[in-house]
């Protein structure tokens, strides 16, 4: 499988590595490994020191300092908005260059939230009842990494609108869990961000597999005709090829299993929903489904999507720090149905905050602690009884342990992305943690 890449990238005769970051040391390292005589030049805003002879560093700023490249690798968080379909032609990424060799064995999941759990959850399912099965891409693992061993193997890849947006291959079951608004910092609008999403299954063959959510409101939008993939959906308010009625799921109009009988800490609809989606992916792959429970009720949530951090001062406090969108925090309040208090805010990128704003005003959440830069923003349109102010983390903390009432939930899920004042949403989400865990 690294033959056939490495065998592609030979055949250019100056390549650049656009971003060094994680996937572009990555995508160097592979390189490296097996040729040390293939040209790159390695493009980011830091001066970066080339280890080798064949490497060089050059300062970049921008699509100009891409010109002179017959083949650009991209790191996915660099930009690529306004660039020329000339300069897009030349561009691709770890995540292509996988699925031009083997796309017949990649899973790909995709949406605006609940891609790692889904992705984990898939993996989970897949590993319990066959051989070989790895998990990569968005979730932190880049896709080079163990190419070497991904011979024959089943490849459940988590693909983030960034890694998708220039993608000409689709892989085997392509997976769309839902679209809402968001990354317009990066997409530049609503479209083109849904659009990135679209690819994960817009290239397939008929062999393939295109699964998606019937009920949201955003795929309802998009134009699947033009999709050859076998097109499979998912719903728990409609008929569908998975869905839900009557508390029971129903699979290809066959009962498979009443709610009731999956027993796992994933809470909520959107949960639920995560594993529909898995169960049909389990199913196409003639896996044992009782066997497949049994790895849903092993899964442990992931770190800061509604982890329980612990119960301080007969408050039960909540990490929501991946919810960086309205739609996510208002489902986390739906799920928890006892929050007292919600912590929000941070970057602004210019999402519609209509609906989060309707819902606090007309919900039962009695404390609004609005961080800046968002929840300063929002604040002046919701009920000012409920709203506190604050500047920092430790304040909104301090705030909570002091108004939240006893045997209530106070939850930190910010609807908005964290990039403003920490590192990520990991260094919010452990951050919060730690100032719950320590609090006097």
């Amino acid at each position: 499988m690294q033959d056939k890449i490495l065998e592609k990238l030979r055949s250019y005769n100056n390549i650049a590595i656009l971003g060094y970051g994680r996937e572009g040391i990555s995508t160097y390292n592979f390189i490296r490994k097996h040729d040390e005589n293939i040209k790159l030049t390695i493009l980011d805003a830091r001066e970066i020191i080339p280890e080798d002879k064949n490497t060089s560093y050059k300062k970049y700023n921008g699509e100009e300092d891409l010109r002179e490249f017959d083949l650009i690798i991209k790191t996915p968080g660099v930009p690529i908005l306004g660039f020329s379909e000339k300069t897009i032609s030349k561009i691709t990424s770890q995540m292509e260059l996988l699925l031009e060799v083997n796309s017949d064995n990649v899973i790909g999941i995709t949406g605006t939230k609940g891609k790692s759990t889904t992705s984990t959850l898939i993996y989970d399912i897949l590993k319990d009842q066959m051989d070989k099965v790895f998990l990569v891409g968005n979730i932190g693992v880049p896709v080079l990494d163990k190419i070497d061993e991904y011979e024959g193997a089943t490849i459940v890849a988590e693909m983030s609108s960034h890694q998708l947006e220039t993608v000409k291959v689709s892989p085997h079951i392509g997976i769309i869990l839902n679209l809402y608004s968001d990354h317009l910092d990066h997409a530049g609008t609503l479209e083109n961000y849904h659009a990135s999403k679209m690819n994960i299954m817009r290239h397939q063959k008929i062999t393939d597999f295109a699964i998606y959510d019937l009920d949201n409101e955003y795929l309802k939008k998009q134009d699947f005709s033009n999709v050859i993939g076998n097109k499979l959906t998912v719903s728990i308010n409609k008929e569908a090829t998975i869905y839900l009625k009557d508390n029971n799921i129903i699979l290809n109009n066959e009962l498979l299993l009443n709610r009731e009988d999956i027993k796992t800490e994933l809470k909520g609809d959107n949960n639920l929903k995560n594993i529909m989606f898995a169960l049909l992916v389990a199913s196409l792959y003639n896996l044992d489904i009782n066997k497949a429970l049994v790895s849903i009720k092993n899964f442990k949530p992931l770190e800061h999507r509604m982890e329980y951090v612990g119960k301080y001062n007969d408050i039960n406090f909540y990490n929501d720090a991946i919810a960086t969108i309205p739609e996510a925090t208002i489902s986390a309040c739906q799920t928890l149905t006892d929050v007292d208090t919600l912590i929000f805010g941070g970057m602004d990128r210019g999402i519609d905050y209509t609906k989060l704003i309707d819902y606090l005003n007309n919900s039962s959440i009695k404390h609004l602690i609005c961080m800046p830069t968002t929840g300063h923003k929002l604040a002046k349109h919701l009920d000012q009884n409920k709203v506190i102010l604050v500047d920092t983390l430790k304040e909104a903390v301090d705030k909570a342990f002091e108004v939240t009432s006893k045997g209530k939930t106070c939850i930190m899920s910010p609807a908005a992305s964290s990039y403003e004042y920490f590192k990520n949403f990991e260094e919010k989400g452990r951050t919060y943690k730690e100032l719950v865990r320590t609090h006097k």
